[in-house]
């Protein structure tokens, strides 16, 4: 449960134990919670692992409110992928989904976000400030001029989200020179509206907290959606060039 005053705190994972805590937690929320099929890699139960996590920076956000060890602690992660840590595993998550060229060409530096989840009771509040804010401190250290990574919609039902994925795409597109391109572009007369059709505050309501986050900082969306069965999700996959980013935005989610 929740504490009443959270006191937060953000670290970077330091050892097995606090990897286990985050791999726990993501159990909870995608395995347990949103339904997708346990992926894991290792012989641990109860941990949603793959063969990258060996290879990112890991953020796990903590409520030392709620007790004295990280597993009751942690409510909150994000994972990063440098380009050096995708050179050891053999490319970017993302590459799974879509491709990835134009960024790779860009001569950018790059990171990858992912795996991206709070506990259901710290969502809608200032959590995913504290863990944008150390963000902040890892895009520094690394030099990352652009951040991508695959965002989710819960369910894999397109004409469900039919409104919310069609004003991504006529609103919020990344720069053509930046824009990654779904490996099943073919299924977008599926879901795609006429603007005629669109109702934005509809759409925008039915956006997750985490994609209208970046495009207040001024993301955008690659060219078409991915049907992640694994996982129960549709994805686009996120671009954010920081040197194009929201100034108000940026000052406010990565202010340092």
């Amino acid at each position: 449960m929740r504490s009443f005053h959270p006191k937060f705190l953000v670290r970077l994972v330091r050892s097995k134990a606090d990897l286990y805590a985050v791999q726990r937690l993501r159990y909870d929320i995608f395995v347990g919670e949103l339904g997708a099929a346990n992926s894991n890699c290792g012989n641990e139960p109860y941990l949603e692992t793959d063969l990258f996590d060996q290879h990112c920076i890991h953020l796990m956000l903590l409520d030392c409110a709620l007790g004295d060890t990280v597993d009751k602690q942690i409510v909150g992660t994000y994972r990063v992928l440098t380009e050096a840590g995708a050179s050891r595993v053999g490319g970017f998550y993302s590459s799974s989904e879509f491709n990835l060229s134009s960024l790779l060409k860009s001569n950018r530096r790059l990171i990858e976000l992912g795996r991206s989840c709070l506990r259901p009771a710290y969502r809608g509040g200032n959590a995913m400030y504290h863990l944008w804010q150390a963000l902040a401190d890892v895009i520094l250290e690394e030099g990352a001029e652009v951040l991508f990574g695959v965002a989710s919609f819960s369910g894999t039902d397109v004409t469900e989200l039919a409104q919310p994925l069609s004003y991504l795409s006529m609103a919020h597109m990344a720069p053509e020179p930046l824009r990654p391109r779904s490996l099943t572009l073919e299924m977008a007369p599926a879901w795609q509206l006429r603007e005629s059709e669109i109702d934005r505050l509809t759409a925008i309501k039915a956006t997750p907290s985490l994609i209208k986050a970046y495009l207040r900082l001024g993301g955008g969306i690659g060219d078409g959606i991915y049907i992640d069965k694994n996982f129960n999700t549709t994805d686009v996959c996120l671009v954010l060039d920081t040197q194009k980013m929201n100034p108000r935005q940026k000052a406010i989610y990565l202010r340092k």
